[in-house]
């Protein structure tokens, strides 16, 4: 299963860093959000698939999870959300003041 996870976090890695490539700022933004997500399935693949029981006290037999790794997603969950709206009324602010979200336009360079 965690081999699984692996290949879809280079498909997702791939996809984020193709579409951070481009030229339009709302690709830039969506593939910010898709290289985060692919972070997230990393660390929950770095951090083991087990299934066991909580880590109570008083408990001793038996196999635990690790409650680290999901900690970690959820904090990286919220900051990348809150990130991807900044970036959106940002990329929205420009869009309205420049008329364009091109990013080769907003540099004022022409092609060639």
């Amino acid at each position: 299963m965690e081999s699984l996870i692996v290949v879809l976090v280079g498909i997702l890695v791939s996809v984020g860093t193709y579409l951070i490539l481009s030229r339009h700022m709302i690709r830039v933004i969506v593939g910010t959000a898709i290289l985060s997500h692919a972070v997230h399935l990393l660390i929950l693949a770095m951090g083991g698939l087990k299934k066991g029981i909580v880590p109570l006290l008083g408990q001793s037999e038996g196999e635990f999870t690790d409650a680290l790794p999901q900690a970690l997603i959820l904090t990286a969950i919220v900051i990348s959300f809150a990130t991807t709206a900044f970036l959106l009324v940002l990329a929205y602010r420009t869009y309205k003041t420049n008329g364009t979200a091109d990013f080769r336009e907003l540099r004022g360079v022409s092609d060639e």
